[in-house]
């Protein structure tokens, strides 16, 4: 599926371009913005291979990550959201916004329409995120989303100097709050 636009109210999903760098930047480059993710702050010239990596997958068939801007109808990249598809019609989802646009409804909308792309784009079954267990806000979106809480995987990831625990949060196509178009 190339290219991936999906629009909503607040946000859309585009892809990348080259000229989103200094943008996304402003986003992985961020210690605020990335303090509960799985990796610390991103250089300019680590945001510039993400997104030459990014351009680079969208062009596989059959494809199998979405890395896409999160933008406003203007197109400005306000943040990232992530699809990464694997076995059995599963997918895994992230996403991170720019500090400026938290609290307003974006960060949910985004899990909405990387539902939307999941289940009815690419017909996935189970679509799931994970976040670090300080992250209160990712989980009131991931449960406003309709994602139900897992379980804890603990140790998951080494960042910061420490290992992490992550918490998971999926949805079901046939769950009731899941899109179906």
């Amino acid at each position: 599926m190339y290219p991936v636009l999906i629009t909503g109210t607040l946000v859309m999903l585009r892809e990348l371009t080259e000229t989103d760098t200094s943008a996304l930047h402003q986003v992985y480059g961020s210690d605020e913005a990335t303090r509960h993710l799985s990796f610390e702050a991103r250089t300019m010239q680590q945001v510039t291979a993400i997104i030459s990596a990014a351009i680079e997958s969208a062009a596989f068939y059959p494809r199998t990550e979405y890395m896409l801007a999160v933008a406003s109808h203007d197109g400005e990249l306000i943040g990232a959201a992530r699809l990464a598809t694997g076995e059995h019609q599963s997918a895994t989802i992230g996403f991170a916004l720019r500090p400026d646009q938290w609290g307003q409804g974006k960060g949910l909308e985004t899990v909405r329409l990387l539902q939307r792309l999941g289940f009815a784009g690419l017909d996935l079954h189970r679509i799931w995120g994970a976040r670090s267990p300080l992250n209160e806000a990712s989980a009131r979106t991931m449960r406003a989303a309709g994602m139900t809480e897992e379980g804890t995987i603990r140790g998951h990831l080494h960042t910061r100097g420490a290992w992490r625990d992550s918490v998971v949060h999926s949805i079901l196509r046939e769950d009731p709050d899941a899109p179906q178009s």
